[in-house]
Formats: structure tokens, C-alpha cells, sequence
């Protein structure tokens, strides 16, 4: 498959949005494979050398697939679902295409959407629990567990967090700002976070 044909699918014209989507998906790929180089240097554990890095490809550009739909007019999203419901939602057009039996037309494997259906739901933060929903009155229902499980979907979500949509799109932020960001989601979801970086050897300081 070609992501990127998945994009134009949703996105078939020439906007900022869909500049922007593309640039900021196209900074987090390539963080995620520095992140896992980096980490398969200091820990070169077989389960890193495992991590199946088309998935990471395919899934780090189309995490934000759903950022269209929803209304965000600092970033060009002009939809009317809140922003924090991108992923699920992105998640639920990836299905749709397999429900509608349109896998075919993109060269992709049902499951292989699947696969980046779970990347897309389970980014936001470093992920979200029901708890986390529940306590922070999130718009997503039902509330679910949406936090990520596999080396892929926790490679991009910590991969993610170091590109910003809004501001300069394509400048990395520091780790202490990433940091710091994470707190909004409360405590669990910062000790996600740092789990995810004692993950892939990223130094906290």
C-alpha cells in the first residue's frame, strides 16, 4: 500500500491542511525511526530489531488521518467534532474503507488497516485510559481504553509527541516542553509518557 493514497482519498485537494497534515505526519516518521535507531543502538534487544517498520511507515502518516473532521481553525480544521476525538476518528475511516470492502483499491491487507486504525486511536497523550475519560470529561464515547499496546503504536505515539501542528510544524520540541505537555493529561498519562521513552532509551535528564 501507499499511504499516501490513502491521504489523497480523503484529502483530494491541494490545501494548507492537507500541506500541513503531511508535513507534520512526515516529521513524526522520521522521529520514530530516529527514535528506534537510537534505541537499537543502546538496547539492541531482539524485540526492537523485531518492530515491523512498514507499520511504523504506514502508521506515523496516517495517525492524524481524521484532523479534517474535526474544528480546529488554528491548524485549518474547519469539521465539527473536538479535535481530542482525531484519532478515534481517523481510526473509524480506516474501518469504514474496510467495511466497505475498499481494501482492494488501495493494495492493503484488512488487517493492515486494522493495524493503523489501533495507531490512530491510540496516540492521543500517551494514550488514554477510561479513567482518564471519565475524570477529564473527554467528548469520546463510549469511554474505552484507547492506550497504546505494541512497540509500532507506542513508537509513533512517543514519536508524535514531538511535533506540534500549530506554531512552526516543523521544528522538534525540546524534551522538557514534551514533557511538560504531557502533564495536562494528568500523572498517569505523564508516567505513560515516561515509560514510553524508558522503552526506546530516550534520556529524560
Amino acid at each position: 500500500m501507499n499511504p499516501y493514497d490513502i491521504i489523497y482519498h480523503f484529502y483530494p485537494h491541494d490545501t494548507a491542511l492537507r500541506r500541513l497534515l503531511i508535513l507534520h505526519s512526515e516529521k513524526v516518521r522520521d522521529k520514530a525511526f530516529a527514535i528506534l535507531e537510537a534505541a537499537r543502538r543502546e538496547n539492541p534487544t531482539a524485540e526492537l530489531f523485531a518492530i515491523d517498520e512498514e507499520l511504523v511507515n504506514d502508521g506515523a502518516l496516517l495517525h492524524d488521518l481524521g484532523i479534517g473532521r474535526t474544528y480546529g481553525p488554528g491548524i485549518h480544521c474547519e469539521g465539527n467534532e473536538p479535535y481530542i476525538c482525531h484519532g478515534i476518528i481517523g481510526a473509524q475511516m480506516l474501518r469504514d474503507m474496510i467495511d466497505g470492502n475498499r481494501c482492494s483499491e488501495f493494495s492493503v491487507r484488512p488487517e493492515r488497516l486494522e493495524q493503523i486504525a489501533r495507531i490512530c486511536e491510540r496516540h492521543t497523550g500517551a494514550g488514554l485510559t477510561v479513567q482518564d475519560i471519565v475524570a477529564q470529561n473527554l467528548p469520546i464515547t463510549p469511554p474505552r481504553d484507547l492506550v497504546p499496546e505494541t512497540l509500532e503504536e507506542k513508537l509513533v505515539c512517543l514519536a508524535d509527541k514531538f511535533y506540534s501542528k500549530s506554531g512552526d510544524p516543523s521544528k522538534e520540541k525540546e524534551l522538557e516542553r514534551v514533557k511538560r505537555s504531557m502533564m495536562k493529561f494528568g500523572a498517569d498519562s505523564t508516567a505513560r509518557f515516561e515509560e514510553l521513552c524508558r522503552i526506546f532509551s530516550v534520556n529524560l535528564g
